[in-house]
């Protein structure tokens, strides 16, 4: 969905999008739109197209979650702060980053700082969007069944992706099954993992049943059957059933699509996006949107838009002049960098280090100004001597990949890979005493990419675990992977607390709940 034929459509759908019972109507001032107290849920879901605008305000949530606001809860890239830096595989850096990345670095963690509660507004507006498609698309008489069975079923995927994620960020949310209309009982109680479970792989199950096997070139990055079949496997992971899981990753490997791009590189690489190792990645459009081809941001009032696309290479590349004395080109922050342990784990002749890792001796490259600059790396840009490049590089390298203003890339997220797929299925093959296949996995697929010979890791579960970690280096994966492995004491040794297996709901929700959500013990 990033094709500048894909413009006309897109616009005119995504203006006026119901998100609740009051409505809230993104416009822009050279459409006549219908007045705010016109347009109502009754007005609103009627057409295909209006459908179609309703799905892709549950999918921008999502691009959300790395968003820059200094309008709402004034968020700087939490969600990277909330997955990446608070593992061992980068840290905020110590010159350079805000308060709460420095925060989150050392494990403290607080219900009332702002990454919690911008994660949980934006993760149940998506659901909210999804359950008002669930909700009327059944009543829209202008819809086929065959159109209604699609909506619905995409709408399911949406809302139990953004479920599954509230599942591993704080294990007991509520679940949102439908909308709330009562303005004086809106809060929800926590859910158990249970209800969680069930809810979450029934949902996947439907989007599965409903979805097309593909999409056309014009709506590529939208859930198909086999995106849901996928996560419904890492699900069953997560929950331990691993016969469940390894039935769902078998279904998805015999029949669906994918297959890992021939380089590791590759699958980061701009111009080749959505292509065969992608099962799901979040779109981010340029030039001809403000911010995505899913819909306008909700971030920021239409005035209020400075870049586009995400904001990946503001926080992940060097920082600029007049930033504590750095001076790389560009402009940038240097907020988050790769950990010197993560670094030392790369085994020589590692391909995914030379993708993933800037240091010294590399040849660095980034947006500055109107041109891309190359020069030599230089360590003393970073607090640990390294600089994140995944996502950037050379391949990138290439204007087009860049905002206007130099500090936002167009290249997708890349949130589920058929890299990670094939790891979570042969974990599961692990536990179930498939040891050969799953080190056939690891070996001959994986390892096998990157220019690796067979792992010397004697150990199969910590071959597995060493693999996941190189393959998803920067990717929102590795702090549930310690968690659910149990990996904290070993990992961060005495500043670790079990409290940490989950984050604080934010505190706000708590006294907006009037007692019904219950906040996680130890916060």
């Amino acid at each position: 969905m990033k094709k500048a034929t894909k413009n006309k459509r897109f616009y005119l759908l995504i203006f006026t999008l119901i998100i609740s019972v009051v409505v809230v109507t993104i416009s822009c001032n050279k459409l006549n739109l219908q007045p705010l107290d016109r347009v109502t849920t009754d007005t609103y879901y009627k057409t295909a197209a209006d459908f179609d605008g309703a799905i892709f305000a549950s999918y921008s949530s999502i691009q959300d979650f790395w968003g820059t606001s200094t309008e709402t809860l004034g968020e700087f890239g939490e969600f990277w702060k909330l997955t990446m830096v608070i593992s061992d595989d980068a840290a905020a850096d110590s010159l350079r980053a805000d308060g709460r990345a420095l925060d989150l670095d050392r494990l403290q963690l607080r219900a009332s700082d702002v990454p919690y509660a911008a994660l949980y507004t934006q993760v149940y507006e998506g659901i909210l969007r999804a359950n008002l498609v669930i909700e009327n698309a059944p009543k829209a008489s202008a819809l086929t069944s065959g159109e209604k069975t699609k909506f619905i079923a995409e709408a399911k995927f949406l809302r139990a992706f953004f479920h599954f994620v509230a599942l591993q960020f704080w294990g007991t949310p509520p679940l949102a099954l439908e909308v709330k209309k009562d303005l004086t009982d809106l809060a929800l109680p926590n859910a158990t993992k249970e209800q969680l479970f069930a809810a979450i792989i029934s949902d996947f199950k439907d989007a599965y049943a409903g979805l097309p096997d593909t999409w056309d070139d014009a709506n590529l990055g939208r859930a198909t059957k086999w995106t849901a079949k996928a996560f419904e496997g890492k699900v069953d992971v997560f929950k331990e059933d691993w016969d469940a899981a390894i039935a769902a990753f078998e279904d998805v490997k015999t029949n669906g699509h994918y297959a890992l791009m021939p380089t590791y590189e590759d699958a980061f690489d701009f111009q080749q996006e959505n292509k065969q190792e992608s099962i799901f990645e979040i779109q981010f459009g340029g030039p001809f949107s403000d911010d995505n081809l899913w819909v306008f941001d909700d971030t920021h009032s239409e005035a209020f838009k400075a870049s586009q696309g995400i904001a990946r290479v503001w926080y992940f590349d060097p920082a600029g002049p007049g930033r504590l004395g750095a001076d790389a080109p560009g402009g940038h922050m240097g907020f988050f960098v790769p950990t010197k342990n993560l670094v030392n784990e790369f085994e020589a002749g590692d391909a995914r280090l030379q993708t993933s890792i800037y240091k010294t001796g590399d040849m660095f490259y980034t947006v500055d100004g109107s041109s891309i600059a190359a020069l030599p790396y230089d360590s003393s840009w970073s607090s640990t001597n390294y600089s994140i490049k995944k996502y950037g590089g050379v391949t990138n390298a290439k204007k087009a990949d860049y905002s206007p203003n130099g500090q936002a890339q167009y290249n997708n997220e890349r949130w589920y890979r058929y890299a990670e797929m094939l790891l979570l299925y042969a974990e599961a093959l692990l536990k179930k005493g498939r040891t050969a296949e799953a080190l056939d996995i690891i070996n001959n697929s994986i390892r096998k990419r990157a220019g690796l010979a067979a792992t010397t890791i004697a150990d199969p579960v910590k071959a597995m675990q060493h693999e996941k970690r190189m393959e998803l280096a920067f990717e929102p994966h590795r702090y549930f992977d310690i968690v659910r492995w149990g990996l904290g004491p070993q990992i961060f040794g005495s500043r670790w607390n079990d409290k940490y297996k989950v984050f604080p709901f934010p505190q706000s929700e708590i006294d907006r709940s009037a007692g019904k959500l219950k906040q996680n013990t130890g916060y």
